[in-house]
């Protein structure tokens, strides 16, 4: 052996790797503070090792890397792999360790996680072994795992739509279509392509899909065990091993298609809770280079996140994860861009206090070439009080969640009085948030809007119930993204008055309407199109029930607004001008009933023209009423019969949406426009 890593390993790439010219694997795992590593090797039996390594630090250790080679004859027999590490007891202030030298223990780079039947959540909450109960990561790497060329990501500009899934609600219930066992997974998704093509989407933001606890109450999966792992309920064949798999079939199949796909990632805490939590990996590693410590020997992990725990992304082994982690999703399988939740926690430095000149995360993303051309969206804020939306937030090409839209426009359509400024601002593109001011130079394509997200109530559901229903483990939404729900005059759908029920679904035209209209990026939930319903519950993030699936039944009750939103997906996707990379500026004209806007606090009413030709488009002419009474609006541009009526949200279907060439042509130089209604005209 000529190289020394041949014998001794090497600290690079960290996680497991196959060197094809040895027939061995390489492990190389991070852990500052350990003071004794042990690889255990398993296969069917999970009591009986095939194998045993023991590292020695004058051999296997770069810095604070440990490392080893291991021949496959060595390992014959094996399946699975786990650490075991030992190192100082619990120390004062920030040096809490929690390490367990009896723990089986996930490497945090495992592409695949596999979990027996006699796995136990309460093993890895108690001190001691968890052997034959513990998640073990799939050693198998010989074997190809991809096929096909390497492909840029997808990238839509003016006509990127995004529609927010969960994979398994997407098709889990049995009226989804989809075949057992498919139901559920990547493949099911695979199958309503034809229908998310049919809707007009052009990308899919999946919620959570890295592997999370099986036994935790957690439905939406925003407490990851692994940040390289697909979960293993998504796949057809879990048992399989090669989870990763599946979901690339997924990918390639939606790229097929024309979607993007957008992962919605949490890179701010783990599953493993506080002190009370179990030890799976990052704990029992090194639990003070991975986590925020408080100082605090009764309390001592950092909690911004709300869950427990908080990742310490201000250490560079910690950033490392993540990057790596975003190089393998994009590289490897191909994913076209990330959702970041809680991102405010990317700031946060190692005493908790935030970073917004310069935190390093960024500028590593945003220097790393093979993240260059990636999509990238921030929540931007935490669950301890950061909230740094629009210039605020120190990722300059980064897209983000715009709260302040969602709050805005459900207010304006709920009939709140003094929203008619603010509203103009936000159809404009939120231009005070991502201002175009030479100090900051934002576009208007950064603001995601969106009026529901999988965090409160469905679109249906806030225009249903005033009042918070059915509430998970008792708790409503820690966000508090519901107040602004107003019922329509009854609470929920037992018994409502039939002027009620056209009252909500004339609402939930309006709120998709301006939507669609809005510069910036429109994204909504899955299901909001045919009128989807969780019973008035805000916070469902623990049922994996008949709460959060997909009723795919609603979709035939509620065609003529599964229509509308198809309609308006496709007006908006035919009208370049309303998605622009720049700001409206000079191509819009503001106006009310009568010639100039009114901007009082009694005012509901609102009217603009948006001219196309810098674009090239056709004028397009708007009108809201958020008042309750009929408004008789004046058209205060062109001459009786220049303009068209494309959308009316108050007319019955299928008159409140029609083709252009079909479009009726308004008459007269006035509009009237029923309460609660929007208007879209079109310059014949």
């Amino acid at each position: 052996m000529s190289r020394w890593e041949s014998l001794e390993g090497s600290p690079i790439p960290l996680g497991i790797s196959w060197i094809e010219a040895e027939q061995a694997y390489n492990f190389a795992i991070y852990s500052k503070h350990a003071e004794k590593v042990t690889l255990v090797f398993f296969g069917d039996d999970l009591l009986k090792p095939v194998y045993r390594y023991e590292f020695e630090h004058l051999r296997n250790k770069t810095g604070p890397i440990w490392h080893c080679r291991l021949r496959e004859a060595l390992l014959a027999g094996s399946s699975f792999y786990a650490f075991q590490i030992d190192g100082p007891k619990p120390g004062p202030g920030f040096e809490w360790h929690t390490f367990d030298p009896e723990k089986l223990l996930l490497d945090p780079y495992a592409h695949d996680i596999y979990f027996s039947p006699s796995f136990d959540r309460e093993a890895a909450r108690r001190p001691g072994s968890n052997w034959g109960r513990a998640p073990l990561s799939v050693l198998d790497w010989r074997k190809p795992r991809f096929s096909g060329d390497q492909e840029p990501p997808l990238r839509h500009q003016a006509d990127l739509v995004i529609y927010e899934m969960h994979v398994r609600g997407f098709t889990y219930r049995e009226n989804s279509g989809v075949a057992s066992p498919r139901r559920g997974t990547f493949a099911g998704v695979i199958d309503k392509i034809p229908y998310l093509q049919q809707l007009g989407v052009t990308a899919v933001e999946l919620m959570p899909v890295f592997q999370f606890d099986p036994q935790e109450e957690n439905y939406w999966g925003y407490m990851p065990m692994s940040f390289f792992a697909p979960h293993d309920a998504y796949c057809v064949e879990p048992e399989s091993r090669h989870q990763h798999l599946e979901f690339y079939e997924m990918v390639q199949a939606l790229h097929r298609a024309g979607m993007e796909v957008i992962l919605d990632v949490v890179y701010n805490h783990t599953c493993e809770g506080d002190e009370r939590g179990p030890t799976y990996s990052f704990k029992g590693i090194d639990s003070t280079t991975y986590y925020l410590m408080t100082g605090d020997p009764k309390s001592p992990f950092s909690n911004y996140s709300g869950t427990g725990n908080t990742l310490h992304t201000s250490n560079e082994a910690v950033r490392q994860l993540i990057l790596d982690s975003l190089r393998y999703w994009t590289k490897d399988l191909h994913v076209d861009g990330f959702r970041f939740d809680l991102a405010s926690i990317f700031l946060r430095n190692t005493d908790g206090s935030i970073n917004t000149e310069d935190p390093a995360l960024f500028g590593q993303i945003a220097a790393d070439p093979d993240l260059a051309d990636v999509r990238l969206i921030a929540e931007p804020w935490d669950a301890a009080g950061a909230y740094q939306l629009g210039r605020l937030f120190p990722g300059f090409r980064w897209m983000q969640w715009n709260g302040a839209y969602r709050d805005a426009l459900q207010k304006l359509v709920k009939g709140d009085p003094g929203m008619v400024p603010e509203l103009m601002t936000r159809l404009y593109g939120s231009s005070d948030l991502f201002t175009d001011e030479r100090k900051y130079a934002l576009r208007p394509f950064q603001s995601i809007n969106y009026i529901t997200s999988h965090d409160g109530f469905t679109l249906y559901d806030l225009v249903s119930y005033s009042h918070k229903q059915n509430w998970a483990n008792g708790h409503d939404n820690l966000d508090g993204h519901n107040e602004y729900s107003w019922n329509g005059g009854w609470e929920g759908d037992h018994d409502a008055p039939e002027a009620v029920l056209k009252l909500r679904r004339r609402q939930v035209r309006n709120f998709f309407a301006l939507l669609m209209l809005s510069a910036g990026v429109p994204m909504f939930r899955m299901g909001d199109e045919f009128l989807q319903t969780q019973g008035g519950n805000n916070n469902p993030y623990n049922q994996d029930n008949e709460t959060s699936w997909l009723d795919w039944s609603r979709l035939a009750e509620n065609a003529d607004i599964f229509r509308f939103f198809q309609g308006m997906i496709a007006f908006r996707k035919a009208h370049p001008s309303l998605a622009r990379s720049r700001f409206w500026r000079d191509d819009v004209r503001w106006y009310g009933i009568a010639r100039h806007p009114d901007l009082s606090w009694n005012s509901r009413s609102l009217a603009f023209c948006l001219h196309g030709a810098s674009v090239p488009d056709a004028d397009l002419y708007v009108m809201i009423n958020a008042y309750w009474e009929p408004l008789e609006f004046g058209i205060h541009e062109g001459l009786p019969g220049d303009w068209r009526r494309v959308v009316d949200t108050s007319l019955p279907s299928p008159d409140e949406i029609v083709p252009e060439d079909q479009a009726p042509v308004v008459p007269s130089r006035s509009y009237r426009l029923p309460g609660r209604s929007v208007a879209v005209l079109i310059r014949a």
